[in-house]
C-alpha cells in the first residue's frame, strides 16, 4: 500500500480489518449513502445487520485500500474500485445479491427537491385542479413552466407538463412549487452501485429484477408444462395423479354411454334412462 510508513497504525489496522472482512465473505457490495439522514442511516444499518447484511462505513480512501488489499485473493473485486466515490459504504456478507438489491430498494422513499439537484427522470406534472386560491400563485406557476389557469374560481393545470428533463438541474423555484403540489421527484435511501458474488460482477441494472413478476412467470410456465404433459400422457410423479383421474373420468363416461353397469355407473345410467324416458313421453304426449 503506497505511503504505508506514514499512515497511523490504527488506520492500517482498520484497513486490514476491512480487507479481512471482504476476503472472508462471498458477496461484497458498494452502497451509496448520499442524502440519507444520520438517524435514518443508523436505523437502516441496524435492520441490515439483523438480516445478516452488516454495512461498514469508512472513508473512501480506506475502502479503496481495503479492496486493493483483497484483490490478489479475489480478483473479481477490482471493478468495485471505480464505484467508491462520493458518500460510500460497503457490505460483505454470505447472501444473494439479488435479494440484497431488493432489500436496499425497500429503504428508498420519495423526498422533495430543494433546488440544485439533478432530476433522476423526467419530472412531469399531471393536469389537475389544485388546492391553490386564485392570486399571484398563477403567475408563479406560469413563470416556472406550469400550464396554470383559473377556471371556475380555481387554479388548474390544464394539461400534463414536463417541467424538468432527466439529468437537468431542478431550480429552486420549480422545487418549491413541486413540493406545494405534493410532488416529490427524488428518492432517499441506500442505493446499490455494484456487487461481486464469488467471481461474478453485477451492475445494478442486472440486479433490478422484479422477483414477484418472475415468480408469477415461473408459476404460469409450470402450469402450462403440466397441462401439456397431461395432454400427452407423459407420466411423472406430478402428472400421474392427474392422468389417473382423467383416465377414470373417461372410462366412466364410456361405461355410462355403453350402459355397462357397475356400482359407480348404475346411478348415472338410471338417471340417463329416466331422462330419455321423459323426453320420449313429452314427444308422444299424455
Amino acid at each position: 500500500m503506497p505511503g504505508r510508513g506514514s499512515v497511523r497504525p490504527e488506520k492500517l489496522a482498520h484497513v486490514e480489518t476491512l480487507a479481512t472482512t471482504i476476503r472472508s465473505h462471498r458477496t461484497t457490495a458498494i452502497v451509496a449513502v448520499r442524502g440519507v439522514p444520520a438517524s435514518a442511516l443508523q436505523k437502516m444499518r441496524r435492520s441490515l445487520r439483523e438480516n445478516g447484511h452488516p454495512m461498514l462505513v469508512a472513508t473512501n480512501s480506506s475502502l479503496r485500500h481495503a479492496i486493493e488489499a483483497a484483490v490478489p485473493d479475489r480478483p473479481a473485486l477490482k471493478p468495485l474500485l471505480e464505484h467508491v466515490t462520493d458518500q460510500t459504504a460497503i457490505l460483505s456478507m454470505e447472501g444473494n445479491p439479488f435479494t440484497l438489491y431488493q432489500e436496499l430498494a425497500r429503504t428508498r422513499s420519495p423526498t422533495p427537491a430543494r433546488g440544485g439537484e439533478l432530476a433522476p427522470a423526467d419530472i412531469t406534472v399531471p393536469a389537475q385542479t389544485t388546492s391553490f386560491k386564485p392570486g399571484p400563485i398563477v403567475g408563479e406557476l406560469q413563470h416556472a413552466g406550469f400550464p396554470a389557469a383559473i377556471e371556475k374560481g380555481k387554479v388548474v393545470l390544464k394539461k400534463d407538463a414536463t417541467v424538468v428533463k432527466a439529468g437537468q438541474p431542478i431550480c429552486r423555484e420549480v422545487a418549491g412549487l413541486l413540493t406545494r403540489l405534493d410532488i416529490f421527484p427524488l428518492e432517499v435511501g441506500l442505493e446499490l452501485r455494484a456487487a461481486v458474488d464469488g467471481d461474478t460482477y453485477y451492475a445494478p441494472s442486472v440486479l433490478a429484477v422484479d422477483l414477484d413478476a418472475k415468480r408469477a412467470q415461473l408459476a404460469r410456465a409450470h402450469q402450462r408444462a403440466l397441462a401439456l404433459a397431461v395432454e400427452l400422457g407423459y407420466a411423472t410423479p406430478q402428472t400421474i395423479p392427474l392422468l389417473v383421474t382423467r383416465a377414470h373420468r373417461r372410462a366412466l363416461a364410456v361405461a355410462i354411454a355403453a350402459g355397462y353397469t357397475t356400482p359407480a355407473t348404475l346411478a348415472p345410467i338410471l338417471a340417463k334412462a329416466l331422462a330419455q324416458a321423459r323426453a320420449v313421453q313429452n314427444l308422444t304426449g299424455p
